[in-house]
């Protein structure tokens, strides 16, 4: 029998985006139905974030008992009980899933509906043996790994993201296909652990971050022993006794006991009937304006399935712009200036704003570059931690452009950069806090304070210091 729902407002999909807005829609005393076909929670609890940073922790502590020699404690290679490693990752995930449980939601007053959602009119869904009728429906369907049309991989037992954290046997020799962040950060992992790694990359590592400080983050992964190949076009995938063999266009092959595959993700479209409910959408994801409306004025797309920032802090953001301009009705566009995005290999990766290159093709000559190594920070030097830049891009006149920084915490790091750009502060800003003495932090303050060197230090200043100097003392 047929269950007819009317709500304020209608979610599709329980992933960050979706959860955040009918949190949010609730607590507002609105009606609100969410639909999920899998796990509450989505990819990002389940399958992405928050594995694969439990995983990066426990290989980040196997790889710090290699590392005592230069502090002068007895280094020494750590056991590794790989199932045990997997078991400390599900209980991470099992301790953070009571937040985004049915139980919570229903108790916060959503109906939740474990159900395949399809469009069946404009403004209308179908959900298993309900019927949803709703004037706000929000689409927040997530994305899924994108898997390349490689001769013969079809035919193999593949890693994706969605399947690595339940393999519970280290790999042998894991090769990777996709030199992202998903890939590297997976790949450092399981070097770490004790697994052989190579990783092939079609094109280049980290290919939408600065270059200067991908180089930077590749070098470490390189002398950790972990295989970089790029560019490494694959032209076939094949079974052996052992596992598995990749073969390049140019015949070199590599034989591995597991794959995994982080070639990029694909937005989560099928079985919506999109076209039945008007909404307009390509291969890479939902059509949205900046208020992230579709074509059919009745549905928004937020989160990874409009293919805009596949990042779950930028889902909570879409959502948060989508409770403002639609439930508020509140002025509220999407700023695409403002998203931040971090790789947590060690050293991390952090960007906000404008690369260098994306800079000169925007502004032209007339950006400023300004760096500070990480060498010259004592914090770094005390914990051997050396390895890394502050850089960061402005306009002549000190307006912040963007900032990206390789270093350990660098998504920590970021943040105050993230704050500049949101709030339009200048450079100055950056350059005239104090912060607390020794932490990686002052990189930040110095690499700000760097575009005052020139102005304070030059022959006018000290000219003018001096004839000040020659003053009588107030």
């Amino acid at each position: 029998m047929t269950e007819t729902l009317t709500p304020d407002v209608c979610v599709v999909g329980a992933g960050s985006a979706g959860l955040v807005v009918a949190a949010g829609a609730a607590q507002l005393g609105l009606d609100v139905v969410l639909i999920e076909r899998a796990l509450m929670g989505g990819d990002c609890l389940n399958h992405g974030c928050v594995p694969s940073k439990a995983l990066l922790a426990a290989a980040r502590l196997a790889d710090m008992q290699r590392r005592g020699a230069a502090f002068g404690v007895a280094p020494i290679e750590p056991h590794v009980d790989f199932a045990k490693v997997m078991d400390h990752v599900a209980a991470t995930i099992a301790a953070i899933a009571p937040n985004d449980s049915v139980e919570r939601f229903e108790g916060l007053g959503v109906r939740v509906l474990i159900e395949e959602a399809r469009f069946i009119g404009r403004t209308e869904l179908q959900a298993g043996p309900h019927r949803i009728r709703s004037r706000r429906i929000v689409l927040a369907t997530g994305s899924r790994p994108a898997v390349p049309p490689i001769p013969g991989l079809s035919g193999l037992p593949y890693l994706t993201n969605e399947t690595l954290f339940a393999n519970r046997i280290l790999p042998g020799h894991l090769i990777v296909i996709g030199g992202g962040p998903i890939g590297l950060e997976m790949a450092q992992a399981h070097r770490r652990l004790g697994a052989r790694v190579t990783v092939l990359e079609a094109a280049d590592f980290l290919p939408k971050d600065d270059p200067e400080l991908a180089a930077i983050v590749v070098a470490r992964l390189r002398a950790e022993g972990i295989d970089l190949r790029a560019p490494a076009r694959i032209a076939r995938a094949e079974r052996t006794p052992a596992g598995l063999a990749l073969v390049l266009e140019d015949g070199e092959r590599f034989e591995g006991t597991h794959l995994l595959v982080a070639a990029g993700r694909t937005p989560t479209l099928d079985g919506l009937g999109l076209e039945k409910a008007g909404i307009a959408f390509t291969k890479r994801g939902i059509t949205v304006d900046r208020r992230l409306r579709t074509s059919n004025r009745n549905v928004w797309a937020i989160g990874d399935c409009n293919g805009l920032y596949a990042f779950t802090h930028m889902a909570g953001y879409e959502a948060s712009l989508f409770i403002r301009g639609a439930l508020f009705r509140a002025p509220a566009h999407l700023d695409a200036s403002i998203a931040p995005w971090a790789t947590y290999t060690d050293p991390e990766l952090a960007q906000v704003g404008l690369s260098e290159k994306a800079a000169r093709e925007k502004h032209g000559d007339s950006v400023h570059v300004l760096r500070w190594r990480l060498a010259e920070n004592d914090r770094a030097q005390a914990e051997r931690e050396t390895d890394g830049l502050v850089k960061v891009i402005t306009t002549r006149r000190g307006r912040i452009l963007g900032a990206t920084i390789a270093a350990p915490h660098a998504g920590e790091l970021i943040q105050p950069w993230c704050l500049a750009i949101g709030k339009r502060l200048g450079i100055s800003a950056l350059a005239s806090f104090v912060p607390p003495y020794p932490t990686l932090g002052e990189a930040s303050k110095r690499a700000a304070g760097s575009a005052f060197t020139e102005a304070l230090f030059g022959p006018r200043t000290r000219r003018l210091v001096r004839l000040l100097a020659r003053l009588p003392v107030w």
